[in-house]
């Protein structure tokens, strides 16, 4: 892709071709049967243990390391999917290092956990590489289900209710299924194709039908699917993106990081994708680390994370920030933009200090600006539609599993309220959903 005459900084191929392959490869290679059943041997198979806590989805964890322990690789992954359907994405992309692994008791007393992590993809890899699916459907209730968006928290509720013999029918807006496993996560994370390898496996057990670029956009949309279906679960996501609301953020160069990371992951030819040699990301959780990292491994010459309070404070993990660190990224805090800077694109960002006060976050007066010609917004997303559901602090609110202000209605994962916008959690708040949905619907 030639360079724009409004950003000349931008540009595409800047490293060699076989740069892009080894940049992009699999951030942790999987083990091996011997690494996997040492790795396994060191686990206490704590009573009460405290890593089972820790997991959003409550794996019993103990109990699938020793099934790895004892060679029953298939059985550990049944006992994973059974709580967490998507077990092998979140295998790949939980941030254990701040659930399951920080509780784990080896993490207290040696500074160095079970990686359950790296255990969990090598149980359930190998059972969806057999192409075996663990669970077959009940008997049908003649009960149908509407599950819109096809992320994790739908996938997960979609196949729950269809275990238990209801009809499933997914109404998905994008043209392809998996949410932010497929369009919001580093390529890095997710190789080889795992994400849509993982839907098509999941989908097998029978019963769900996905209807592609079906996006809910209006109060009458939903009317309609409640008057043909049963009961409804929204998993639609966050679909808008926090404006900076600063002067010149309309400059070329300046665009959503989850566009950036989205277009990233359905590329075909890594070396087409146009990246600055400036790059600054704003922001400071998990979507800022990975656009920066992949900004990086694209071939910026300088990639800077600019986020308005301290370290301590960023969404990202010390894991994540550490991770960008060791990519070359400068991860700048106690900044906030107050300026875009150029002549039609943008050439700097100016940022002002800031400190935090009895009376909350507050500039200082004090100015830096940075050299950019390109900038990534990862300041947080927004609820993109309105439906005609109550709505607390900018999500849909929920009660118990996942009930809505209107009956017959669930929601789950990132559009919900109360959840950690975490793929994990959106798992489980599926799982949950549907296990209610099944209960009202069968009395």
């Amino acid at each position: 892709m030639p360079n724009s005459p409004m950003t000349p900084g931008i540009a595409a191929a800047r490293l060699p071709d076989q740069d892009y392959a080894r940049n992009f490869d699999d951030l942790h290679a999987p083990y091996d049967g011997h690494e996997a059943a040492v790795a396994a041997d060191r686990c206490y198979f704590c009573y009460d243990a405290p890593c089972i806590q820790a997991c959003p989805t409550a794996i019993d964890i103990p109990l699938f390391i020793r099934q790895i322990q004892t060679a029953q690789p298939e059985a550990a992954a049944k006992t994973i999917f059974s709580q967490n359907i998507l077990g092998g994405m979140c295998a790949r992309v939980c941030p254990t290092e701040t659930l399951c692994e920080e509780a784990c008791v080896r993490e207290a007393a040696e500074g160095k956990p079970v990686e359950i992590g790296r255990l969990q993809r090598h149980a359930t890899d190998m059972l969806m590489a057999a192409g075996v699916h663990p669970f077959t459907r009940a008997a049908a209730t003649g009960k149908s289900v509407a599950v819109l968006g096809a992320g994790p928290s739908g996938l997960s509720c979609a196949h729950r209710l269809a275990m238990l013999g209801h009809e499933v029918t997914v109404f998905e807006a994008k043209a392809k299924a998996g949410g932010l496993n497929e369009f919001g996560i580093a390529s890095y994370k997710s190789t080889d194709n795992f994400a849509a390898r993982e839907v098509e496996w999941l989908l097998s057990i029978g019963g769900i039908t996905v209807q592609y670029v079906r996006p809910l956009e209006t109060e009458d949309d939903l009317k309609m699917i409640r008057s043909r279906f049963d009961a409804v679960f929204l998993g639609v996501g966050l679909g808008g993106v926090n404006a900076l609301q600063t002067k010149g953020e309309d400059k070329d160069g300046v665009r959503d990081a989850v566009d950036f990371i989205a277009e990233l992951r359905q590329a075909n030819d890594l070396s087409t994708l146009p990246v600055g040699r400036n790059v600054v990301v704003i922001g400071g959780g998990m979507t800022a680390v990975d656009a920066a990292v992949q900004s990086k491994l694209l071939g910026a010459d300088q990639v800077t994370i600019a986020y308005r309070r301290g370290r301590d404070r960023m969404g990202a993990s010390a894991y994540e920030q550490d991770l960008a660190a060791s990519k070359g990224v400068r991860i700048l805090t106690n900044v906030q933009p107050v300026a875009v800077i150029g002549n039609g694109a943008v050439r700097e960002v100016e940022f002002e200090y800031t400190a935090e006060t009895g009376a909350g976050l507050k500039g200082t007066g004090e100015t830096i600006r940075i050299a950019a010609d390109q900038v990534f917004k990862a300041i947080g997303q927004t609820l993109a539609t309105d439906v005609g559901l109550t709505v607390e602090g900018g999500k849909i609110a929920v009660t118990g599993a996942g009930r809505t202000s209107l009956a017959g209605v669930w929601a789950g994962g990132d559009c919900a309220s109360g959840g950690n916008d975490l793929t994990v959690t959106a798992v489980a708040e599926g799982r949950d959903a549907a296990m209610d949905i099944h209960s009202v619907l069968v009395g």
